[in-house]
């Protein structure tokens, strides 16, 4: 008979501990543990739900690096290129990606499309939050048919690989990883046993197989994928779904990728038939303006290999109350204070007791310090209020003796603003050696703010 035995977890990171404690000394939240029932198994039931019910395990020997062999498999075709890009190029085969973001943001809209426009590939869509109806109505709306998607509304993993056997499905998607529960564990759904558990047993599946399965995860109030920390480092691909409620544009990053870059990004617009891909972000994150306006200016950024134009506002006006406010959205508010600072110490701008707010057009949040230059000249031109050219951009970072710094990736920087039109760019100096583009945009090359300054405002 196995063994019985009740621990301590964390609901909230998972760190598990022998007694009752009313602060978690990892993530320092009040009153988090919960008392759940760890069962040790004595024989491995989870092996035999997919290898045709045999009953022992395979002993491992150890084998010499270069005596392993590689077998090449080729990725499975996403449609969308959003998608493939945040992946790395596909979906490798026995690869298991754990999707989270906020509730409402659109995480089963995108699986349920993914499942869908999928040709020539069965897919097993588990359920066990929504009924076949609602996701009947939600495939509808989305306007897609097929003849190999699955439905699943079930919670146990034992019954989940039980039709996985009968199916066969080239990819399976979960929604969500808190819903399963298996047998191995006495604990609730939803508890850091259960995900822990049920994540054990899809991986397995997964690296077995040969079969790759996709996991929506819920979030926490912080902004974390809910369950044991343990959960990111069991998986291959940690995807999070981003965006503001009150804006229609959605961000995929890859926070971490095996197979992959981590650093791209996807957007995608929230429709009523779904999420639409958005192929050129920067003709839509940037304001079409009749006249110039103050406080506006255009950054060149990268995200990942993908640049993207994004308008940077700022608002500087003189402080109502004692203290100067600063505020920032989709901007690092520290970053702002030094930027401000820098300012204040190096250039002669008298802006400490001004309120500056700061504001990145389209609900984005960026963190490409090549936005610094774009940045400072936004509030410059508010402080001055002379608006700055329609057709110019800024590329550049700011350095704390007020110097205007290199960046990465100038030449994709450039051939992007000539590509909407911009006449003119602002660049460092020392940038000067590190591109060679031959285009009709004129690069103005500066070594400090000063410089920037005269040639935007005379």
């Amino acid at each position: 008979m196995s063994k019985t035995k009740t621990t301590f977890f964390c609901q909230n990171c998972g760190v598990s501990s022998a007694k009752w404690i009313g602060h978690c000394p990892s993530c320092g939240q009040w009153n988090t543990y919960v008392e759940e029932v760890v069962q040790k198994e004595t024989k491995n039931s989870r092996l035999r739900l997919f290898t045709g019910g045999k009953g022992g395990e395979t002993a491992n020997k150890p084998v010499l690096l270069q005596d392993i062999g590689l077998q090449e498999h080729a990725r499975i075709a996403v449609p969308g290129r959003e998608l493939a890009r945040v992946l790395g190029g596909g979906i490798v085969p026995g690869s298991i990606t754990l999707f989270g973001g906020e509730p409402g943001i659109g995480k089963s809209t995108l699986m349920l499309q993914l499942a869908l426009r999928l040709k020539n590939l069965k897919v097993l869509y588990v359920s066990g939050e929504e009924s076949e109806q609602q996701i009947k109505m939600r495939a509808e709306r989305i306007g897609v048919t097929t003849d190999s998607c699955f439905i699943l509304q079930e919670s146990s993993t034992a019954q989940i690989f039980q039709r996985i056997q009968e199916i066969e499905p080239g990819l399976v998607i979960i929604d969500s990883i808190q819903t399963l529960y298996t047998e191995a564990a006495e604990s609730s759904p939803g508890s850091v046993t259960q995900v822990r558990e049920c994540t054990a047993e899809l991986l397995r599946f997964a690296k077995e197989t040969g079969t790759p399965v996709f996991m929506i995860g819920h979030i926490t109030k912080d902004g974390a994928i809910a369950g044991p920390k343990v959960l990111e480092h069991m998986v291959d691909t940690v995807l999070q779904f981003e965006g503001d409620r009150n804006h229609i544009y959605r961000l995929l990053r890859a926070t971490k990728n095996r197979f992959g870059n981590t650093s791209e990004m996807g957007i995608y617009e929230m429709q009523g038939e779904g999420l639409k891909e958005v192929l050129n972000p920067s003709e839509i994150l940037i304001t079409q303006r009749e006249q110039a306006t103050s406080g506006v200016a255009i950054a060149a950024t990268m995200e990942g290999n993908r640049p993207i134009l994004i308008e940077t506002q700022a608002l500087v006006s003189t402080a109502a109350y004692g203290t100067p406010q600063r505020s920032a959205t989709g901007y690092d508010l520290r970053r702002l204070s030094m930027l401000l600072a820098v300012l204040e110490k190096r250039c002669g701008f008298r802006l400490g007791m001004k309120d500056v707010f700061i504001n990145l057009a389209g609900g984005l949040r960026v963190e490409d310090p090549a936005t610094d230059l774009a940045l400072v000249s936004a509030i410059l031109s508010s402080n001055e209020d002379l608006a700055i050219p329609q057709r110019v951009c800024f590329a550049a970072e700011v350095g704390l003796t007020g110097e205007i710094r290199p960046v990465t990736h100038i030449d994709q920087r450039i051939a992007e603003a000539e590509k909407l039109g911009y006449e003119k760019i602002f660049i460092s100096s020392f940038n000067k050696r590190g591109y060679n583009h031959k285009g009709t945009i004129e690069i103005v090359a500066c070594t400090r703010i000063e410089e920037v300054f005269s040639a935007l405002f005379g």
